[in-house]
C-alpha cells in the first residue's frame, strides 16, 4: 500500500475512533464532573475528528488528481462520496454539539447527552466506510439506538416517548429488511462484502438473489427515511431538544440517500427496486408538500419539509440521478441544520411575513410561470454547454470538471421537472397598488433565482464524487407527471382560495395515515413508560388515557 493510500485509510478511520472515545467517556463520566469539562472534552475530540475528515477529503482530491486507484482496505470502502459526507456529518455534529452545550445549560444529564451524541456520530462514520453487510446493519442499528436516548432526553414528554417508540419499530423493521438483503446477496455472491454484490451486479446483472437484495434494500431505506406511511415519528420528535431535531433532520435521516447512492450499480440491475423508490418517493413528496402548507408551527412545517425532501432524494435515486441526489443530500443537511438551530429567527421572520396581508397571485403568472422557468433552465444549460473547451477539464488526468459533458447527459425531462419545481418563484402578486415596474422587478428577481439554482445544479456535477448518472426515461416520465400534479394542486389553491376547506382538513391531518400506523405499531410492539409529570402520578399511561396519548397496550 502506498503512503497516500495508507494516509487516506488512517485519516478516514480517525473520526470514527475519536467519536467512539468521546462516547465511551460520556458513558463512564464521573457524577461530579462539571458540564463545562464535559463539553470541553467533546469540543476537543470533535475538532480533531473534523480536521481528520477534512484531511480525508483533501487526500481523496490528491488521489484523483494523480489518477491513483482507490485504496483497498479489508472490510472498508474508501470512496470520495464517503469522504464528503463524513466531512459534512462531522461538521454538523461539531456545530450541534457546541450549540447543545449552551442550549442545555442547567439541565441534568448533560454527560449522558454528550455520550449519545458522540455515539451517533461514531456510528455514522462507521456506516460510511462499511464494506460488509453485517457492519452496515450493526452501524445503522447503533445509530438508531444512540439516537433513541437523545429523543427520550426529556422522559416526562409523552409525545417524545411515543415518537421514539414508533421510530424504534420502524428501525427494527428496516433491520429485518436489511438482513433479507444481506441473505440475498450472500446467496448470489457467496460473500458478505458489499463490493462483491456491486461488482457482480455491474458485470453479470442481477439474478434472484441480488434482485431480492435490491428490493429489500430499497424497502429498508424507505422505512428508515420516514416515507409515507411511516412518516409520523419524524413529525413528532419536536418534543426532543432542538439540537436533537437538527441532528435528526440534517444528518441521520439523510443516511438512506447515501446508502442508495452507494448501491447504485445494484439498483441499476434491478428495475423493480428503482420503480419502488420512484413510487414511494413521489407519494411522500406529494403528500408532504401539501401538508406543509396547512401547518402554522414552524418546527412541524420543517418536519413536513424534511419528509418531502426525503421523498425527492429517494425519487432522484430511483431515476438514476445519483449526482443530483448527492448534491441534494449535502444541501439539505446544511439547510435544515441552519433552520433548526436558528428556529427563533425563523419564527420571527415568519410572524413578520404573516402580519403582512398576502395578496392573491395573478392567474396569468400561474399559467406562464412553468414556461418561463423552463426557458430559463434551458438557457442556462445551453450557455454552459457552449462554454469554452478549456473550462471542461481542470487538473490532472484523474480530476476533471466535466461541465459541458455532464450537462450533455442532463435529460430534457429533468429540465422540465426542475422548471416545475422552481416555477412558483415566478408567480406575481396581483395586489392593488403594485406598479408595472414592481411587477417587472419581481419577475426579474424570480428569473435570476431560477437561473442561479440551475447553474448551481449544473456546476454541482463538477464535484469529484466518483458518481455517474444513469437516467431512466420511462421513470422520468412518471416523475414528471407527478410533479405536474403537484404544481397543478399548488396553482389551484392560488387560483380559487377558500374552495378546498374539506380537503385542507384531511391534508392537515396527513390524511390520517399516521393515526392508523400508530395504532398498528403499538399493537404489534406494546410498550409502557412513565406518565408525564403533569399527570400527577407515576402510573403507566393506560390509567390516564384522558390526559395523555394512548399507551401501546391501550392502542
Amino acid at each position: 500500500m502506498s503512503s497516500l493510500s495508507l494516509g487516506l485509510a488512517l485519516s478516514a478511520l480517525t473520526p470514527a475512533a475519536l467519536m467512539t472515545l468521546v462516547a465511551v467517556r460520556g458513558r463512564l463520566l464521573p457524577a461530579d464532573e462539571s458540564p463545562a469539562a464535559t463539553w470541553s472534552f467533546f469540543r476537543r475530540g470533535a475538532g480533531l475528528a473534523l480536521a481528520a475528515a477534512l484531511l480525508t477529503v483533501l487526500l481523496q482530491l490528491l488521489r484523483q488528481w494523480r489518477g491513483a486507484p482507490l485504496p483497498v482496505v479489508e472490510d472498508l470502502l474508501l470512496s470520495p462520496l464517503s469522504a464528503w459526507v463524513a466531512l459534512l456529518v462531522q461538521f454538523l455534529g461539531t456545530v450541534i454539539g457546541v450549540f447543545s452545550s449552551r442550549y442545555l445549560q442547567g439541565e441534568p444529564g448533560q454527560g449522558r447527552y454528550m455520550g449519545r451524541l458522540a455515539g451517533v456520530l461514531a456510528g455514522v462514520h462507521v456506516l460510511l466506510l462499511a464494506d460488509q453487510w453485517l457492519i452496515l446493519i450493526l452501524a445503522w442499528a447503533w445509530v438508531g439506538h444512540a439516537l433513541h436516548g437523545l429523543l427520550c432526553f426529556y422522559p416526562d414528554r409523552p409525545f417524545a416517548q411515543l415518537a421514539a417508540h414508533k421510530k424504534r419499530v420502524s428501525d427494527r423493521l428496516a433491520d429485518l429488511l436489511l438482513l433479507a438483503a444481506a441473505a440475498g446477496a450472500w446467496q448470489a455472491t457467496g460473500s458478505g462484502k458489499l463490493s462483491a454484490a456491486l461488482d457482480q451486479a455491474a458485470q453479470q446483472g442481477a439474478g434472484p438473489g441480488l434482485t431480492l437484495a435490491a428490493v429489500a434494500l430499497a424497502a429498508a431505506v424507505i422505512v428508515r427515511t420516514a416515507h409515507v406511511p411511516l412518516q409520523g415519528w419524524l413529525l413528532q420528535v419536536m418534543e426532543a431538544p432542538t439540537p436533537v431535531s437538527a441532528l435528526l433532520h440534517a444528518g441521520v435521516v439523510n443516511l438512506g440517500g447515501f446508502v442508495l447512492i452507494r448501491f447504485a450499480p445494484l439498483l441499476e440491475a434491478v428495475p423493480a427496486a428503482r420503480a419502488l423508490l420512484v413510487a414511494f418517493g413521489l407519494a411522500s413528496a406529494l403528500l408532504a408538500a401539501f401538508a406543509m402548507l396547512t401547518r402554522i408551527s414552524i418546527k412541524v412545517r420543517l418536519a413536513w419539509s424534511t419528509v418531502a425532501q426525503m421523498g425527492f432524494m429517494v425519487l432522484e435515486c430511483g431515476l438514476g440521478l445519483y449526482q443530483m441526489a448527492a448534491l441534494h443530500l449535502l444541501g439539505h443537511s446544511l439547510y435544515k441544520a441552519h433552520h433548526f438551530l436558528a428556529a427563533s429567527e425563523v419564527v420571527a421572520h415568519t410572524r413578520q411575513h404573516m402580519l403582512s396581508a398576502a395578496a392573491p397571485v395573478r392567474r396569468a403568472s400561474l399559467l406562464l410561470a412553468p414556461l418561463l422557468s423552463l426557458a430559463v433552465v434551458a438557457a442556462v444549460q445551453a450557455a454552459l454547454q457552449a462554454a469554452p473547451a478549456g473550462w471542461a477539464a481542470v487538473g490532472g488526468p484523474g480530476l476533471h470538471l466535466a461541465l459541458p459533458q455532464g450537462l450533455g447527459h442532463w435529460p430534457l425531462w429533468w429540465s422540465a421537472l426542475l422548471a416545475l419545481a422552481w416555477a412558483p418563484l415566478l408567480w406575481l402578486s396581483g395586489g392593488a397598488g403594485r406598479s408595472a415596474g414592481e411587477q417587472a422587478r419581481a419577475l426579474l428577481s424570480g428569473g435570476a433565482m431560477v437561473a442561479g439554482l440551475a447553474a448551481l445544479v449544473a456546476l454541482g456535477h463538477a464535484l469529484p464524487m466518483g458518481l455517474e448518472d444513469q437516467p431512466d426515461p420511462l421513470l422520468g416520465a412518471v416523475a414528471l407527471a407527478g410533479m405536474a400534479v403537484l404544481y397543478l394542486g399548488l396553482a389551484s389553491l392560488q387560483w380559487q382560495r377558500g374552495v378546498w376547506t374539506a380537503a385542507r382538513r384531511w391534508t392537515y391531518a396527513g390524511y390520517y395515515v399516521d393515526d392508523l400506523v400508530t395504532r398498528l405499531a403499538c399493537r404489534l410492539w406494546p410498550a409502557r413508560w412513565a406518565a408525564p409529570a403533569w399527570a400527577g402520578t407515576a402510573a403507566a399511561w393506560p390509567a390516564h388515557r384522558s390526559s395523555a396519548p394512548a399507551s401501546a397496550s391501550a392502542a
